[in-house]
């Protein structure tokens, strides 16, 4: 974590968690200066493996954490388990409701012997009809109405993001602070729950309170009544662009900005609610007049005057945002030996699906075991010394195959080896795809989706044909 205020500085923490919800307790918890320790099965949490969408929420949601892999089934790792909450102030866990209380590491259990512990529980529902459910951030978001206000009308539509797990996470985090408050008073802990469908029950509350206020329920999103007639994503010339007019001083200025004089000699427009009741008729000219310009025309004429404004953006553009980096963004280095190696690449549809991590212990140890195998002939001294660091004795690449929909597509090209190049392309299921490259004297090692390829190239590449599978 980056260097700031540490409010929480001596609090320690054990999380027993997965997915996001509870690590995003944990993450916050941590940059508040907690030390925070994650409880792993052996192997590794699952979530390290996921892939899509699901392939940014362990390095996300995990920074800032030390990490143990305990089994817990076993008489030892459990006692080890007790052992650290016996000495946590918080406890974060997620796992489905009963799960540690049948490992006698529920809250009742556990405060006996540690009274002053704070138990924070993230589920998918509250005490109720549905608290046995299980949930995931999509179900809590298609049950609770987001989803619905989101798409279109008849479409409902996921948010662009785990908005429902990360919101539960941080009223986690509220309910955890609030009873470290409350523990220096009374010095004893508490249980707390935060849960998912609640969550989403709260961010719909505006919703849910203009039908109480109105008698209407609130329309989708996309073909709701604005409560602002300009305030709307723009086309321009080349990308589009968002300009909101919330006031009716912004009316003004906007009109001046543009040189829509017509529109700011209508009197009967000055007035908020009178120009929403005229928006189909104001709005077709305005658009005309912004498709005219670049969008860093527009930019050009709204920056700096207090009018809200916004180019589209996508994720990956705020690594390069000029305001993050002035000091938004916290500095995250991945861990050396995920980032070191690069020269295998793999892109499905997405484009996106690198992911050469060594993710755990246990496939560390079987790294360092095959690297014993290999011959130390085949390795450069650059070879040599990269793995001095690793504490290994060859170079071997890791990576992790795409998943796209249903079949495995993937496609590598300009592979290089320290004995050349290939280039080749096979689209077929993920199996065979594995066995092609074992088959090639490719593959070391497979695991689950993680394939280990060996450094050199095999001594017939044409063998990489799926026809030459046996």
């Amino acid at each position: 974590m980056s260097a700031g205020p540490t409010p929480l500085s001596g609090i320690k923490v054990v999380e027993f968690t997965h997915m996001v919800m509870g690590p995003a307790v944990g993450h916050i918890l941590a940059g508040l200066g907690a030390e925070v320790t994650r409880v792993e099965p052996i192997g590794g949490d699952q979530t390290r493996r996921l892939l899509g969408s699901g392939s940014g929420y362990f390095p996300m949601y995990n920074r800032g954490k030390r990490s143990i892999c305990l089994d817990l089934k076993s008489a030892g790792g459990l006692q080890v388990a007790r052992d650290m909450c016996a000495a946590a102030d918080v406890l974060v866990e997620n796992f489905r409701p009963g799960a540690l209380d049948r490992l006698g590491l529920g809250y009742e259990a556990l405060a006996e012997t540690n009274p002053r512990l704070i138990y924070a529980c993230e589920k998918g529902f509250l005490p109720g009809p549905y608290e046995a459910r299980t949930a995931l951030d999509e179900v809590a978001q298609m049950m609770g109405g987001l989803a619905y206000m989101t798409g279109p009308p008849g479409r409902p539509l996921r948010a662009g993001t785990s908005v429902i797990d990360v919101t539960g996470g941080m009223f986690g985090v509220i309910g955890v602070l609030a009873a470290l408050e409350e523990r220096h008073r009374t010095g004893r802990g508490q249980k707390v729950v935060a849960s998912l469908f609640e969550t989403t029950a709260y961010l719909v509350g505006q919703h849910m309170a203009q039908f109480a206020v109105t008698g209407k329920p609130a329309a989708p999103m996309p073909a709701r009544v604005s409560a602002w007639a300009i305030y709307d994503v723009f086309e321009t010339k080349d990308e589009p662009v968002f300009i909101g007019v919330v006031t009716d001083a912004l009316w003004e200025k906007f009109c001046a900005l543009f040189g829509l004089d017509a529109l700011w000699a209508d009197l009967s427009l000055r007035a908020n609610n009178q120009r929403v009741m005229a928006r189909e008729s104001i709005l077709p000219s305005i658009r005309d007049l912004i498709a005219a310009m670049t969008r860093a025309e527009v930019i050009a004429r709204l920056d700096g005057t207090g009018m809200p404004f916004a180019a589209i953006g996508k994720p990956e553009d705020l690594f390069d945002d000029p305001h993050l980096a002035a000091g938004g963004l916290e500095p995250v280095t991945l861990d050396e030996v995920s980032t070191r190696q690069k020269d295998v690449t793999f892109a499905s549809r997405s484009k996106r699906h690198i992911d050469d991590y060594i993710q755990t212990h246990a496939m560390q140890r079987k790294l360092r075991e095959l690297y014993a195998r290999m011959p130390p002939g085949s390795r450069t001294d650059e070879d040599e010394r990269d793995l001095l660091a690793l504490g290994c004795d060859a170079t071997l690449h890791i990576v992790r195959l795409p998943y796209s929909g249903r079949d495995w597509h993937m496609a590598a090209k300009d592979v290089n080896f320290s004995k050349g190049s290939i280039e080749w392309r096979w689209d077929q299921g993920y199996r065979d795809a594995m066995r092609a490259l074992k088959h090639a004297g490719w593959l070391e090692h497979v695991a689950d989706d993680m394939a280990v390829v060996v450094h050199e190239l095999p001594p017939d590449p044409s063998r990489l044909k799926p026809t030459a599978i046996a």
